[in-house]
């Protein structure tokens, strides 16, 4: 029996949809990593890009390009540098802040990582079957969200179907 609940909901569903989604993809690209004997997590791909784009870069500035929390990029961070990816140091004119940067390590495994990412790059655009139509929808869904917030949109329909 292929009885799939979530997709039976449909839009009622979206967030568990995507997220699902999500998960098999970072699954599989954790399961690639350890295949191929590459020491990193799925997540920290995106950090090593601005950082190859940055070169040193504070927390609080790779948390908003990439609309994390400041905690889960301290997490991500503090993960890259116990495995020698990162190299962290204090800020000469504020000392509380962190500038980070590659280390010698990550900057000599770019390379490899680049054929990597662009090999996932590839099998997305095959999963797609190039339809790249997708990203305008997410790009409204997630503008929409910076606007409001689904917490307040949410709250809204709640009031309103309890006070009708």
């Amino acid at each position: 029996m292929d009885f799939d609940f979530i997709k039976d909901l449909g839009y009622k569903a979206l967030d568990s949809r995507l997220k699902r989604i999500s998960d098999r993809m970072s699954h599989d690209v954790r399961k690639f990593y350890k295949e191929f004997g590459i020491d990193v997590e799925p997540n920290w791909y995106l950090v090593f890009m601005l950082l190859q784009k940055r070169t040193e870069i504070s927390i609080t500035d790779i948390a908003e390009p990439l609309g994390y929390s400041h905690p889960s990029v301290v997490v991500i961070v503090k993960k890259m540098t116990e495995k020698g990816y990162l190299v962290i140091k204090k800020d000469k004119k504020d000392k509380r802040k962190q500038i980070v940067s590659l280390s010698p390590k990550a900057i000599a495994m770019l390379p490899q990582l680049e054929l990597v990412w662009e090999s996932c790059e590839k099998a997305i655009l095959k999963l797609l079957s190039d339809d790249i139509s997708i990203f305008p929808y997410l790009d409204t869904i997630d503008q929409k969200l910076k606007t409001d917030s689904f917490h307040h949109r949410f709250k809204q329909e709640y009031l309103k179907s309890i006070h009708s």
